[in-house]
């Protein structure tokens, strides 16, 4: 798979910075939000592409308030989404404030409208957020695109992502990734089920990641350990700002902590090697092996007080140390001798 200039076939993590409604209505703080990302060291800035319109409906009514021991609770959705969204006429000095700044851009649309605004601005990926994951019909026209397309699961049994990816492949769109998410704001270790991420892979076939909620930096990190090749976190200048996300995001200086963890990750993930290199053959002098610990003359019989495994290597390989007791030497050798099979008689 590869989004914009970033091919995963590098085996790096490719790190979103979710700029959601931080951006606090306000064109100057969400271009700053992207010049941020890039100095965190973020691969990309995402951006949600919807109007409260084309989210929900302005009905004043406590279905369509928000009502589920969320930090938003009480608020019609319509007026929190109006608080949050993120202007359409933005978009294009957004994209190009990305460009400019060198870091990959692209969003989630909520509705077929925000796909063609998309792909006016040349998008090169989208992300179907968590609760519109069974919402068919978006992803089979974002599915027929043909761009990489990034899924989250947040709200999905097994069976909405199997349709959903179902939809993607029946488009003739393979460039397929999972993100496993947690839908609460902000979620806790114990509901984060990083474990999940290598059955998604195994089962579905397809690339994985982490969409995390979490306070912190530790869960991308675990995430990379287990495999995830795309880790996305809300992201805001400052907490001082407030706003709709911010208290699940990350700051400025929290982020570039996250993104250098997960790159020590991956130097620590390393490959399989059981082979031996430059280094483990220079350590290997500190290994056990056998030496003559006391004097012994020539006929002397080697025993457990006079033959012994110590540091440093080199000497006779302790894997002989049983079949060589009880034999003769056919030499002289003096305590702190490395042993030798040259030795026996």
């Amino acid at each position: 798979m590869i989004i914009a200039n970033f091919d995963f076939s590098s085996g790096k993590t490719f790190i979103i910075a979710e700029m959601s409604g931080n951006h606090n209505g306000d064109i100057n703080i969400a271009k700053e939000t992207i010049r941020a990302a890039k100095r965190t060291g973020a691969d990309c800035i995402k951006l949600q592409t919807y109007t409260a319109d084309t989210i929900t409906l302005n009905v004043k009514s406590d279905m369509f308030k928000a009502q589920k021991g969320s930090h938003w609770d009480g608020q019609y959705l319509h007026d929190l989404y109006k608080q949050a969204h993120t202007p359409w006429e933005w978009h294009a000095e957004l994209f190009e404030c990305a460009k400019k700044g060198g870091i990959i851009i692209f969003s989630s649309p909520f509705d077929p409208t925000a796909v063609d605004l998309l792909e006016k601005l040349n998008a090169p990926a989208y992300k179907i957020a968590s609760y519109e994951i069974t919402d068919i019909p978006l992803i089979e026209y974002v599915a027929k695109k043909g761009k990489p397309i990034i899924l989250s699961t947040g709200i999905a049994d097994a069976d909405d992502i199997d349709l959903a990816i179902k939809t993607c492949r029946d488009a003739g769109n393979n460039d397929i990734s999972i993100l496993k998410c947690t839908s609460s704001y902000p979620s806790l270790p114990e509901d984060t089920n990083l474990t999940t991420m290598p059955e998604i892979a195994k089962r579905w076939n397809v690339m994985v990641g982490l969409s995390d909620h979490t306070m912190g930096i530790e869960a991308p990190v675990v995430a990379v350990a287990l495999g995830a090749r795309i880790i996305e976190k809300h992201f805001i200048i400052s907490h001082d700002m407030g706003g709709v996300d911010s208290h699940f995001s990350l700051d400025e200086k929290e982020f570039k902590q996250m993104v250098n963890a997960v790159r020590v990750a991956e130097k620590m993930l390393g490959k399989c090697d059981l082979g031996m290199d430059a280094k483990k053959l220079a350590n290997r002098e500190l290994s056990r092996s056998l030496f003559i610990v006391e004097y012994m003359k020539a006929g002397d019989v080697l025993t457990e007080k006079n033959i012994r495994s110590v540091r440093p290597g080199q000497g006779l390989h302790p894997k002989h140390y049983t079949s060589i007791l009880g034999k003769k030497v056919k030499v002289d050798l003096s305590a702190g001798t490395p042993m030798s099979l040259d030795f026996i008689q």
